[in-house]
């Protein structure tokens, strides 16, 4: 029987509600040069990536010039900066799963795709930041999910198993990623759905070895 020890969290539409900030910076910052992401194309196969993942693909798929990466990169952090300051604040419901999470004696940790400047901003707006004993973002791995690099790190690091972890993922890329770590992947469709019960419930489905 497994025994669940720790939780790694995704973190953009997991514990912070951010997959739309992403979004709307990326656009603002392709609008500049006449560039978009539809919706669609976003839900379908950009959202969970890294930046500058999305830039190469938007080269390969619409002919935007590589010239461009460099600078629109920089505005695009500029401007999801400026979301998570306008926009970034705690939830109630998500301080009070991680506190009973600890207190269960629960190892938490946060694996996002994001720069290591917006992972740790949002976690210090949303005041989370006290509850993990590790941070990782796109910038400590060489290949960014839907790899599973950063998990395999992760587990290294912490000194953890992946039969005794549960990796909490929304997006399809990230999805992949954690089921590549050999861990147990609790799938939400996005912010809302995360709480300590939806947690709870799916650790002990694991434990029975009734996980689906």
């Amino acid at each position: 029987m497994a025994k669940i020890k720790n939780i790694i969290f995704d973190l953009d539409g997991v514990l912070v509600d951010a997959t739309e900030w992403h979004y709307e910076a990326l656009n603002k910052a392709l609008g500049l040069f006449g560039y978009e992401i539809t919706r669609e194309e976003h839900l379908s196969s950009y959202n969970g990536l890294p930046t500058r993942k999305k830039l190469a693909m938007l080269t390969s798929q619409k002919n935007m010039p590589e010239s461009l990466h460099s600078f629109i990169y920089k505005m695009k952090q500029e401007y999801t900066t400026e979301y998570i300051e306008r926009c970034c604040k705690p939830h109630f419901d998500k301080l009070m799963m991680l506190h009973q999470l600890k207190k269960k004696g629960y190892r938490l940790a946060v694996c996002s795709n994001a720069i290591k400047a917006s992972v740790e901003l949002m976690l210090q707006k949303g005041e989370t930041m006290p509850y993990f004993e590790l941070v990782l973002s796109n910038q400590h791995v060489e290949n960014p999910k839907p790899h599973p690099e950063i998990y395999l790190k992760a587990f290294e690091m912490m000194k953890i198993l992946p039969e005794e972890t549960v990796i909490v993922e929304d997006s399809a890329h990230g999805i992949a990623s954690a089921k590549a770590s050999g861990a147990h992947v609790c799938e939400v469709s996005g912010f809302r759905d995360v709480n300590i019960n939806c947690l709870i419930r799916f650790i002990t489905l694991v434990e029975e070895k009734k996980e689906v």
